[in-house]
């Protein structure tokens, strides 16, 4: 029979010496632990450096941005007078606005009427709209003036039993979306309901002309004819905005004004009594600020990598991730870029220190801030080929577009052989001025690769030109070609109408081919030609042509380079010199570095994430065997122990009996 207790029958402390050994077994777990507790201050190590980079590549991404250095401010002394807005074609400079008159749109109102919903009669009213010249204005009404239309087209709007009332003709005309507001005023007199209509379109060429075929109440209310019979008074009068930009005097029929300073929108707000100066400049704050802040966490990168890779000579103790080449790598690179030289730079400008930034002797970077401002003053032009990849060609009418990852820096020469065209249409006579409606008012008309059916306005236009404003605006107002951003330009010679796509290339068509309006727009035999793609080569090596823009095929120090040919002939058009600056180089390596497939950082957590699970399978392991080995142990010394047991029983009697036979007595003893 065994021993319930371990040691009870030898007297052997069992449990102990169980424990001891198996804390000597269980040596390797510790090792294991050790190992992992490297591992996870690495992983936190490789945290904070993606953290560091990550700033960092927000900086230099900052910088790369090729629109950052074309930033236009256009800022007014007055903005109660106008604002004002530029884009990247504006040119820094200023300029003196003096406001003489605001673009207004013609209001008139009607006679008043006992209530809104009376019957008045029925008819149609027809819309022109134009220029009232000459004559006198008395009390809202003309004397001897004269109207001439804008061309702009006839508009109708009917009034029948649903609608005679001043309400319902207020709610036609406004769902007739003809160009002109209709609303009621009380004007709390006896008759106190009065029609208004406002010319929706500002300027002096947009007043209304209403004329009225049917009812005379209808006629007596609203017609309206500023060379003849006026039945409404103008209550507003429509004018031109007039004003002067260094002097020279302007005027346009709106207040927004996009078309007499390159590049600058102007809002006229108020009519001013003095010049208001308009200041346009460009935004080189913003990006001395960038280059500050480029520098700041370069040296933020360098001194994170350094306390990670390092020995701290203080606290002689070694960085999370002193040794890992992959960190210290990472350091190196980012180091090269920064000391490279820009070799395909041109001009005064090639490298950082002509900016002010240079190393210090302990590895980190500093601004001469006085330097970097001159820099900025005198050749701020240049200052974006240090940071962004960019291609300057030598021809104006040649554009760079971008590049890829396969073009290298260079300067490359550019001869085009066909320039790019766009798709025509042209009229095989003269077009009709006068279009009736559902008899010659539509055309079905096919750019690009969308078709529509255009409906034109019915009338009878002022000029060809006018006719051709009407159907380049129909045509480009269907949301079947502006959803598409397809658009056309229509013009005119000797009343033959050519419509010409907006589009370059061998996509680019026009054909109208029907509606009830065709051989009254176009004739009855248009001449249609397809656009071209421009075509040639780029340092030499085919390049690939679509619309006005040329690729570089594979095979080419330029491949993958893309510009735009918008005019001038074929032949040698000059060079394109792309350049790669110092911060498009570092978002690109820290893109690499942070790629969440296949960058360094993730490729070594992954790493270390793998030795962490070999090491928990490990673990799992020793474990499974410490239980083998602690019931091979009990098992042995519960052997032990009742081997001992057996043992010491065996002494015992031993022991009594020699005990007894020493209390014997010996032979011959009395």
């Amino acid at each position: 029979m065994g021993i319930a207790s371990p040691g009870v029958g030898s007297n052997l402390d069992i449990n102990a010496i169980i424990s001891s050994l198996m804390q000597a077994e269980a040596r390797p777990l510790l090792l294991l632990d050790q190992k992992e507790a490297v591992f996870q201050a690495q992983l936190s190590g490789y945290g904070s450096l993606k953290g560091a980079i990550s700033s960092f590549q927000s900086a230099v991404k900052d910088l790369s941005t090729s629109s950052k250095y074309q930033n236009i401010f256009a800022t007014p002394s007055d903005l109660t007078k106008y604002t004002a807005s530029a884009d990247t074609t504006a040119v820094p400079g200023s300029y003196a606005l003096e406001t003489t008159t605001l673009a207004t749109q013609q209001k008139l109102v009607a006679t008043g009427q006992a209530n809104a919903t009376d019957s008045i009669g029925t008819g149609t009213l027809t819309f022109d709209f134009g220029t009232i010249s000459g004559g006198t204005l008395t009390s809202g009404k003309y004397t001897g003036a004269s109207f001439a239309t804008n061309g702009s087209g006839i508009k109708t709007v009917i009034i029948d039993s649903t609608n005679d009332s001043l309400s319902g003709i207020r709610d036609a005309i406004n769902a007739a979306a003809i160009g002109v507001t209709a609303t009621i005023i009380d004007d709390g007199t006896a008759s106190p309901k009065r029609l208004s209509l406002t010319s929706d379109t500002l300027g002096l060429a947009n007043s209304i002309k209403i004329s009225v075929s049917g009812d005379a109440a209808l006629d007596t209310l609203i017609a309206h004819d500023p060379a003849a019979t006026q039945n409404l008074t103008q209550t507003v009068t429509a004018t031109d905005a007039a004003f002067t930009v260094d002097g020279v005097s302007i005027t346009k029929s709106t207040n927004t004004v996009t078309d007499v300073i390159q590049g600058v929108t102007l809002n006229l707000l108020d009519a001013t009594t003095s010049a208001i100066t308009l200041t346009v400049s460009q935004d080189k704050e913003t990006v001395k600020t960038s280059v500050e802040k480029f520098v700041s966490e370069f040296n933020s990168i360098t001194a994170i990598i350094d306390n990670l890779t390092l020995v701290d000579p203080d606290t002689e103790q070694g960085g999370l991730l002193q040794g890992d080449t992959s960190a210290s790598s990472i350091n190196t690179r980012i180091k090269r870029v920064v000391t490279s030289a820009l070799t395909a730079l041109t001009g005064s400008l090639t490298s950082l220190t002509d900016i002010g930034v240079s190393f210090q002797t302990d590895g980190t970077l500093s601004v001469d801030s006085t330097k970097l401002q001159t820099a900025i003053d005198t050749n701020y032009d240049e200052l974006a080929g240090l940071f962004v990849a960019q291609g300057k060609p030598t021809d104006s009418l040649v554009k760079y577009v971008s590049a890829t990852d396969d073009t290298t820096p260079g300067s490359y020469a550019v001869n085009i052989t066909t320039l790019a065209t766009r798709g025509t249409t042209v009229g095989s006579a003269a077009a009709g001025l006068t279009i009736t409606t559902g008899v010659d008012d539509t055309i079905i008309i096919t750019v690009d690769d969308a078709s529509a059916t255009i409906t034109l306005a019915a009338g009878t236009y002022a000029s060809a030109s006018t006719l051709a404003a009407e159907v380049q605006s129909k045509i480009n107002g269907s949301s079947t070609f502006s959803d598409a951003g397809i658009s056309v330009t229509v013009s005119e010679s000797a009343g033959v109408l050519t419509i010409t796509s907006d589009g370059y290339g061998s996509s680019s068509k026009v054909d109208v081919t029907g509606g009830n309006g065709e051989t009254n727009l176009v004739g009855v035999s248009s001449i249609n030609t397809n656009g071209l793609n421009v075509a040639g080569t780029i340092n030499g090596g085919a390049a690939t042509g679509f619309g006005q823009f040329l690729t570089v095929s594979t095979g080419n120090d330029a491949e993958g380079l893309k510009i735009q040919i918008t005019g001038g002939a074929t032949g040698s058009r000059g060079t394109v010199e792309y350049t790669e600056g110092y911060a498009y180089q570092l978002e690109a390596l820290t893109s690499e570095i942070l790629d969440i497939s296949t960058g360094s950082i993730v490729t070594r957590t992954n790493g270390i994430n793998a030795r962490i699970e070999d090491i928990t399978e490990d673990r799992e392991d020793i474990n499974a065997r410490l239980v083998t080995v602690e019931a091979r142990y009990r098992q042995q010394f519960s052997a032990l122990d009742i081997l001992l047991s057996e043992f010491s029983t065996t002494s015992n009697f031993l022991t009594q009996q020699l005990d007894a036979l020493a209390k014997i007595p010996k032979s011959g003893t009395k």
